[in-house]
């Protein structure tokens, strides 16, 4: 096996943990290497740092996958996705979860959602990719699936040379599927879904906004297929809009609220959600909770400051729109926006729209999706509901 040696002086995230390591971190190669190939690593002192896979044409060169000196083969795969599934069934996820959540599962670029007995991936890595046929058998095996698809229609694949691509790893079968989640029911297309389909990370978060939406007016902004909001109907809403830009999700969320028997209580509709916050904040449209849960408003760390003026503007608008007392529901699902940033950017839009606020719960993702201390990729989902009063 080709051995790669670190340079002495490097990032100590990789000693404590972290599995990444970067072009510029390597002293030298000792043997051949391809693309995707499995090679061990040492640090600059000749210990053992682990085995993973390197790709030279991509900005991380290594991906570590374990720590010891052990074969990675199909049976290596096959034990940690068991692995995976044993941790969700102890917390209790058992019907629909992240089954693999990438690093935190000591499987990076490796992403597996379950939705019933079906399960969508994303191979996001070259190193990774090489190894879907024993990732598909392994699903195989632990769960005998009614189909397994592929969601890899995703631009950073094109980082690592590979294409993106959408289609069944199985025999082909209905992409639209019926979910179950807090005895409610919801339509997910795996196809033509974003990301996997799904949003799984919040359905814990969906909980959360029972007791505050009790007999309430309630206005949902980027609403998607509209599961925080058919959730708040659920719940006892007086009544709830929700607003997105897209037709197609709109529909969907129509849908979902029909499939709920709750299209009396919900109703949704395709229109600018940042148009007409400011618009409807000018008219004077009041509400008892405003929910927020934006797509990420960046992807790159150059553009961190305009990420975090379109959140404060969203909360500022949303904040103004509240009746005295009512409750504000936001997220933010982008890891570059830190916990103390986001809250942070809350606190100031609070300030502008002359109000104060008082924290009902801070959240983060649902815990099928793990948080690894020191990887902040695995730390991405802030989920805050907050009392706003006049000041």
């Amino acid at each position: 096996m080709t051995k790669v040696y670190l340079n002495k002086k490097i990032n100590p995230r990789i000693a404590l943990g972290h599995p990444w390591i970067y072009n510029n971190e390597v002293d030298r190669i000792a043997g051949p290497i391809e693309p995707g190939d499995i090679v061990e690593v040492y640090f600059f002192d000749g210990q053992l740092a682990g085995r993973g896979y390197i790709n030279p044409n991509s900005q991380i060169i290594i991906r570590l996958l374990t720590r010891k000196r052990e074969e990675i083969d199909a049976n290596f795969f096959y034990e940690k996705i068991k692995t995976a599934w044993a941790y969700r069934q102890q917390l209790g996820y058992v019907e629909n979860c992240r089954l693999v959540f990438g690093e935190a599962d000591g499987l990076p670029a490796l992403i597996i959602d379950k939705f019933n007995d079906y399960f969508v991936l994303q191979t996001l890595s070259l190193g990774i990719d090489i190894w879907k046929p024993a990732i598909v058998d392994a699903l195989k095996k632990i769960f005998t699936p009614k189909g397994i698809y592929e969601r890899n229609d995703v631009p950073v694949r094109e980082l690592e040379g590979l294409t993106q691509v959408k289609d069944f790893l199985t025999d082909p079968f209905p992409t639209e599927i019926i979910i179950k989640e807090n005895d409610l029911q919801f339509y997910v297309n795996i196809e033509t879904g974003q990301k996997t389909g799904y949003f799984l990370d919040q359905q814990d978060n969906r909980r959360a906004i029972k007791d505050i939406v009790k007999g309430a007016d309630v206005l949902g902004a980027f609403t998607y297929t509209g599961t925080f909001e058919i959730h708040a109907a659920h719940y006892g809403a007086k009544s709830v809009l929700g607003i997105d830009i897209s037709e197609s999700a709109v529909a969907q969320a129509n849908k979902n609220a029909a499939l709920n028997k709750l299209d009396h209580i919900v109703k949704f509709e395709a229109m600018n959600a940042f148009d007409l916050l400011k618009k409807w904040g000018k008219e004077g449209r009041k509400y008892d909770v405003v929910m927020l849960d934006p797509p990420a408003f960046t992807k790159s760390r150059n553009n961190i400051d305009k990420a975090v003026t379109g959140y404060k503007e969203i909360n500022l608008r949303g904040m103004q729109m509240l009746r005295n007392g009512g409750f504000l529901v936001t997220s933010s699902c982008t890891n570059l926006v830190s916990p103390e940033l986001f809250l942070e950017t809350i606190q100031m839009a609070a300030w502008d729209a002359k109000k104060r606020i008082r924290q009902v719960t801070y959240q983060s993702q649902s815990s099928d999706h793990p948080i690894i201390w020191g990887m902040e990729n695995t730390h991405y989902l802030k989920f805050l509901i907050v009392e706003v009063c006049d000041r």
